[in-house]
């Protein structure tokens, strides 16, 4: 069983920046593919990036992909997201799933383990 915590959220004016960590507990969570997701007011659960155990592949979102990055610290056990020019479109509660395969994924059913979620707000 992995526990997953996410941290960093906010509120960041249009233009801004922050940074999302995911910490696990539990286990450790190598071997697991990591991914973001994010869920706006009203809308679904979107994918946002994912990235492989080793931290050699990663995948983006479109609407993400030149901003945001993500990247994972195994020996910590912690997952991130930093964002950078945040639009007010970004805003949403910003989720870190968790897999039981190496391979990053973009779909939100092949993951195992979820967080509770951090609230990111971007005011225009």
């Amino acid at each position: 069983q992995v526990q997953l915590v996410e941290s960093g959220g906010g509120l960041v004016q249009a233009g801004g920046s922050l940074r999302l960590s995911c910490a696990a507990s539990g286990r450790t969570f190598m071997n697991y593919a990591l991914g973001w997701f994010r869920q706006a007011p009203g809308k679904e659960r979107d994918f946002v990036a994912t990235i492989s155990w080793t931290g050699a592949s990663t995948y983006y979102a479109d609407s993400v992909k030149g901003r945001f990055t993500i990247s994972r610290d195994n020996a910590k056990n912690t997952a991130f997201l930093q964002m950078n020019s945040l639009k007010p479109e970004d805003t949403a509660v910003y989720y870190c799933a968790a897999r039981r395969n190496t391979a990053n994924s973009i779909r939100e059913y092949e993951y195992d383990y979820w967080g509770q979620g951090t609230q990111v707000t971007v005011s225009s």
